[in-house]
């Protein structure tokens, strides 16, 4: 009788899983969504209460200072004012501006390659986010130190980057005691160690409220290889993934903490590709990206199949009357990642980009897995 009763309470608590059995500290995280600025925002499809902080993208850097892109000013005002208006629903709702990306970080290295220089870089961007009454400011710098999209860059990108943070801390700490309130600071990370490397993040951390990591283009339009775009564990030949990332950003000096993992709501497509292995890892023809709502509707169709990378932790698409291969984000991949915050202790999630996902089940995936108290 007594071994019974043991075998019994084994069985009913090897059916438990592991979110059921993981008692996770008590913690508020960040779920930030990036929102398109060249695409009409429609306040009444933005889901504002599952959402902590909105990036507005982008403004530009020109001629030395934080402006909007080309003729979007009047697109931008409209749109930031709808944005202003999910208050109403979520009153404790952050939107910032996000600054640069990876067509608009042309300008930051001149920009900040002067004390003075960045004076009139800081007294641009903190007069923009006065006007459009924004919660605080969002760095998208594609890359101090590098290059990214051709952009200009230089070595002293790394000290300059963390004068350039240190002079908007202190510009935004002053308005804030005015206001009696504190203006967000936060950036994009590169999530690749050659960025950490080049960069001064331990000091940089200082001044910033947060770090969205993009941990994702792992594999793109540049590779001639499938493989994940977003995996969380490594596999394949670059060894790259979120749980790499992460683990390198605090290697590189960021208190976990601070760290909120990014992940996209979109995915990308490779033609031509070999049937070995369901076309993970093959040669293939990069075709284009994709949102996620498209890659959806694709595994509906009866000649995909969709597979799963056990090791990596992530899903995949195959169809080999096309020999089309995808590498997307779903709801299962999600969950995983979102355990790994926990775990990890990581300030939350950070994803690329709303629109892209009209179906709403990875936002929803995103909120009921680091909310499990406030789900239905």
């Amino acid at each position: 009788m007594r071994l019974s009763l043991i075998l019994l309470v084994i069985l009913i608590f090897g059916c438990t899983s592991k979110e059921e059995s993981q008692n996770y500290p008590e913690k508020d995280y960040h779920i930030v969504g990036y929102v398109a600025g060249w695409k009409n925002i429609n306040p009444k499809k933005i889901p504002a209460d599952k959402l902590t902080h909105i990036n507005y993208a982008f403004a530009d850097v020109k001629d030395g200072v934080v402006t909007h892109i080309d003729d979007r000013k009047a697109k931008d005002s409209t749109n930031l004012a709808a944005l202003q208006s999910l208050k109403l629903i979520n009153p404790d709702l952050k939107i910032l501006i996000s600054i640069g990306g990876w067509t608009r970080s042309k300008g930051f290295s001149d920009a900040v390659l002067t004390v003075e220089g960045i004076k009139k870089l800081t007294a641009s961007g903190v007069e923009f986010l006065k006007k459009h009454q924004l919660d605080g400011l969002d760095f998208d710098w594609e890359y101090p130190g590098l290059p990214g999209d051709n952009n200009p860059y230089r070595a002293e990108d790394k000290d300059n980057f963390v004068a350039m943070l240190k002079s908007f801390r202190s510009a935004l700490d002053s308005l804030g005691e005015l206001d009696n309130r504190h203006y967000l600071m936060t950036i994009a990370s590169g999530g690749f160690r050659k960025y950490l490397e080049v960069n001064n993040m331990a000091e940089a951390q200082k001044y910033l409220d947060f770090i969205n990591i993009m941990a994702y283009d792992f594999y793109t339009a540049g590779d001639e290889i499938t493989g994940h775009h977003a995996n969380l564990y490594p596999n394949g030949s670059k060894g790259m993934s979120a749980q790499t990332a992460v683990k390198e950003h605090i290697e590189f000096g960021i208190p976990a903490e601070k760290l909120v993992l990014g992940v996209p709501f979109y995915g990308r497509m490779w033609k031509g590709v070999d049937s070995e292995d369901n076309g993970l890892f093959q040669a293939g023809n990069f075709e284009m990206g994709l949102p996620y709502h498209q890659i959806y509707a694709l595994s509906k169709n009866s000649s995909y199949s969709r597979f799963w990378d056990t090791q990596a932790s992530a899903p995949y698409l195959f169809s080999p009357l096309d020999s089309t291969w995808i590498t997307f984000e779903d709801e299962e991949s999600l969950k995983a990642k979102m355990r790994f915050v926990k775990e990890n202790q990581l300030g939350g999630a950070m994803f690329w980009e709303l629109s892209e996902d009209n179906t709403g089940s990875l936002l929803n995936t995103l909120y009921e897995s680091l909310n499990p108290a406030n789900s239905n």
